[in-house]
């Protein structure tokens, strides 16, 4: 597991790198540059989508699919994490108040709030089912 994880972790960041390189290359082009408030936004769904992922690996713990115990600890970890990502996209989108496509970083953080929203539904299913069960 810990295996396909890390395969996908690296595939993120062959990913990631070349479209940041590219939009620095493009610098002030047609708007297309890496502002502040598009890297504070990609910061905050990257750590969203971190949390997604923790709350979905707890959820298979908790479900006995992959190793042995209920997924707690991972699913307050999704659910802390999801706090502090949905907190800091409603402060980025209370400070850039730029419309989509000036390099706010507007779109970035609706993508933030959604996939800590994510991370928070799945560690909170976590923890219903680690009730229940223990």
């Amino acid at each position: 597991m810990r295996m396909k994880l890390v395969s996908f972790v690296i595939l993120c960041a062959f990913l990631l790198v070349p479209t940041i390189v590219s939009a620095e290359a493009a610098g002030g082009n047609a708007g297309y540059a890496l502002t502040t408030g598009r890297l504070w936004a990609t910061t905050d769904a990257v750590v969203g989508l971190i949390s997604a992922v923790i709350g979905g690996l707890s959820l298979a713990r908790s479900a006995g699919r992959i190793g042995k115990g209920t997924g707690r600890r991972g699913a307050i970890v999704a659910m802390v994490l999801a706090l502090i990502v949905i907190v800091y996209a409603v402060v980025h989108m209370a400070i850039f108040t730029g419309d989509f496509g000036t390099g706010s970083g507007r779109a970035g953080a609706i993508v933030a709030i959604v996939t800590g929203l994510t991370g928070a539904v799945l560690g909170g299913l976590t923890l219903i089912r680690s009730r229940r069960t223990g």
